[in-house]
């Protein structure tokens, strides 16, 4: 576990964040982290209502630079990574990062953008708006641009793959075990595979109150198990007090899906061990 003792995405008062960089990394300091990676949420330019959750444009450039400036303050403690999570309607970055979060946080209608992780409430009225209730459809389609996220951002791993399940654990919004739904995620997972990127293990809804285990499902990681894939553990944290949220637990559930490939990060690149 030791090896493990990092995250890659976490977020600060840049977006949607509660605590500073360096608060983060002075508590990842004290939880024996090696490495803390910064995963800023990107501009997405065509929604002027999203700015409170991503970095304006005149933001990521003071987080770039906080990011270096804490890194280098905190060399001899701890290894900091200056990263972004590139959601698939952001438009590319111009500056350039150590890695990439490749994510889907919306699925797009002909009407609006539907978000899939803002509220529960927010997901019910607009799938029912947009899909008559239909939540398979609307996995469809979100599946669909999941399989193409890779292609959209070019990312170093793959976030939160099915975000879509994050209030199903307690709102039962449809059948995780329905032929249509798994046909739907296998399809995109397959295609995510041959790109040889990790998938994030991501406890982040558990440290929010909405799971109890993390994202992706198991059967999912026995997919991933299955065809050689790799995963890398992380903690989608946004405050300095879940920054190794229930990493135990997260390890315990990749090694019994029978994933062999876990990665880390070794002198600022991801690797398996």
């Amino acid at each position: 576990m030791k090896d493990l003792k990092c995250t890659l995405h976490s977020h600060t008062t840049y977006c949607d964040g509660k605590n500073t960089v360096e608060e983060m990394v002075e508590s990842a300091v004290v939880l024996g982290c090696h490495t803390i990676g910064f995963s800023g949420h990107a501009y997405i330019k065509v929604f002027d209502w999203v700015e409170d959750w991503c970095m304006t444009l005149e933001n990521e450039k003071k987080y770039q630079q906080d990011v270096r400036a804490v890194g280098e303050k905190y060399k001899n403690k701890i290894d900091v990574l200056l990263g972004l999570e590139l959601d698939y309607y952001s438009k590319a970055p111009e500056y350039e990062y150590d890695y990439i979060i490749g994510s889907v946080h919306y699925v797009k209608t002909p009407n609006t953008y539907i978000a899939v992780d803002l509220s529960p409430d927010d997901l019910k009225v607009k799938v029912g708006e947009e899909y008559g209730g239909d939540f398979i459809a609307f996995a469809r389609d979100y599946y669909e641009l999941v399989a193409d996220v890779y292609n959209k951002t070019k990312c170093d791993m793959i976030g939160h793959f099915d975000l879509i399940t994050k209030f199903n654990e307690k709102f039962n919004f449809f059948d995780e075990n329905d032929k249509k739904y798994r046909e739907y995620a296998y399809d995109a997972l397959d295609t995510l595979l041959k790109t040889g990127v990790p998938f994030e293990v991501n406890t982040g809804a558990i440290s929010r109150g909405w799971r109890t285990t993390p994202y992706p499902s198991p059967f999912i990681l026995s997919r991933i198990a299955e065809k050689n894939g790799s995963v890398i553990i992380n903690s989608d944290t946004h405050s300095r007090d879940s920054i190794l949220c229930e990493y135990e637990k997260a390890y315990e559930i990749v090694k019994n899906s029978g994933v062999k490939n876990i990665c880390t990060v070794k002198d600022k690149k991801i690797i398996c061990i």
